[in-house]
């Protein structure tokens, strides 16, 4: 009788090889799991990075081998390909690629696809920005360098939301991203002061293109239209591009929303003090004309020119403090006094574009508190800056105006009467393939 306790030697020996097939296969079993977790990782997104060093290695096919990947800091073309590529051979790419793109400015976060044969290069794909890739292809003894617009699917979504705290809140709320709203402020900026006009109850509905790449989300391409009701008032931008001019933004009638200055020149929490020939300086307590706007607003503040324009004085002056000084077109001067600081290379004879940064808001010169004091002036004669009417740019050309009433009429026609709807958001056509984003 086998005793239970105790059984034979060639028993143990059979369950023990038993036990060994057994855990074999498991492990077999696991890794098959394992890589094809990987392998689908990799073929699921345009770059797979779930991982944490952010690089997949995808089974060979052909031969081919894929790494996917993203730049990390510190990152240079040397120490991407110091395994692939001879060190001849990478100066020799540095010097290909200086005119289409050059290899220095990789930044980190952006991804890239480096393609193997065995050990030796093959392809790299890096996405330069949003819009353009930068391809580099071995060809025999010699490598192919090209830039090359990155293919989108796109989608034409109408975004409509009501505002109750701020335009920020109600794109979030409704699943977008805060560029979206960015979009928004941008392209009315000149008619809409988005930190004091909005109220809650406010508007918007927006024509936008959505892109897709390999079947994943990959932000907005252009705004095509937007309509913006704000205390009742009504504004509305339609994208346009008006023969050889760049592409811009017009009202219904065809006047550019751009005008010649900014509303303001900077976020200010509120105006500390006004345009006033007669006011009582609050230091020296003397009745002193005060030809200006003060925005208070906290110390270190951007501060942007309001137009484009020349600086024809960045310097300190005893009471003004750190003040810089823009001339415009058409005889239009600006001020801007009580700087902490300037902006790079902000220097007289210096050309500014409108929006560009000037300096940020401080307390120097005499002033009480952190705050911009912020002047305008017409052929030398002070003018009150909230009361000048802001003069618009150029308008759609005679010759552009039939394509442009289209357009306006097509997706006017499209914001009030969508073909599909769903809570958020409405779709105009189905994908089509798209290079790029203009």
């Amino acid at each position: 009788m086998v005793d239970d306790l105790n059984p034979p030697k060639s028993h143990s020996r059979r369950r023990f090889r038993r036990l060994k097939i057994l855990l074999f296969i498991s492990a077999v079993m696991c890794a098959g799991i394992y890589f094809s977790t990987v392998i689908t990782t990799c073929k699921t997104g345009p770059y797979a990075s779930s991982s944490p060093s952010g690089i997949h290695v995808v089974s060979p096919e052909d031969g081919i081998k894929i790494i996917n990947g993203s730049i990390k800091s510190g990152d240079t073309i040397s120490t991407l390909f110091k395994d692939v590529v001879s060190p001849r051979e990478i100066n020799e790419l540095i010097r290909e690629c200086r005119e289409v793109f050059p290899l220095k400015s990789i930044s980190a976060g952006q991804p890239y696809k480096l393609s193997l044969k065995g050990d030796n290069f093959e392809r790299f794909v890096y996405d330069i920005d949003d819009r353009d890739q930068l391809v580099i292809c071995r060809n025999e003894d010699a490598f192919s360098v090209s830039r090359i617009p990155i293919s989108y699917t796109v989608e034409h979504v109408a975004i409509e939301g009501t505002i109750l705290t701020s335009l920020f809140q109600a794109i979030v709320d409704l699943g977008e991203s805060e560029g979206l709203a960015f979009q928004l402020a941008d392209i009315f900026a000149w008619d809409i002061d988005f930190f004091h006009d909005i109220q809650p109850g406010d508007s918007f509905e927006v024509l936008i293109e959505k892109r897709y790449r390999n079947g994943w989300t990959a932000g907005y391409g252009r705004l095509l239209a937007a309509r913006f009701t704000v205390q009742n008032q009504p504004y509305q931008a339609f994208y346009f591009k008006d023969g050889n001019h760049l592409p811009d933004y017009y009202d219904k009638n065809g006047q550019s929303l751009r005008k010649a200055f900014l509303k303001a020149p900077l976020s200010f929490r509120h105006i500390s003090s006004g345009f006033n020939l007669h006011r009582r300086h609050p230091i020296t307590h003397q009745v002193k004309a005060h030809p200006a706007i003060d925005y208070a607003a906290p110390r270190g503040t951007p501060i942007h020119s309001i137009g484009d324009g020349t600086v024809t004085f960045a310097a300190n002056k005893r009471y003004n403090g750190k003040c810089v000084k823009i001339r415009h077109p058409n005889g239009w001067t600006t001020m801007y006094n009580h700087m902490s600081r300037f902006g790079n290379n902000i220097r007289a004879g210096r050309r500014v574009r409108q929006g560009e940064l000037i300096g940020y808001v401080g307390s120097t010169g005499l002033s009480t508190g952190p705050h911009l004091d912020f002047r305008m002036y017409r052929n030398g004669k002070a003018v009150n800056p909230l009361k000048v009417k802001l003069p618009p740019v150029r308008p759609v050309s005679s010759f552009g105006m039939i394509a442009f009433k289209t357009i306006v009429a097509d997706r006017t026609a499209f914001l009030k009467n969508p073909p599909v709807q769903d809570t958020s958001s409405r779709s105009m056509v189905e994908p089509v393939s798209h290079q790029g984003s203009t």
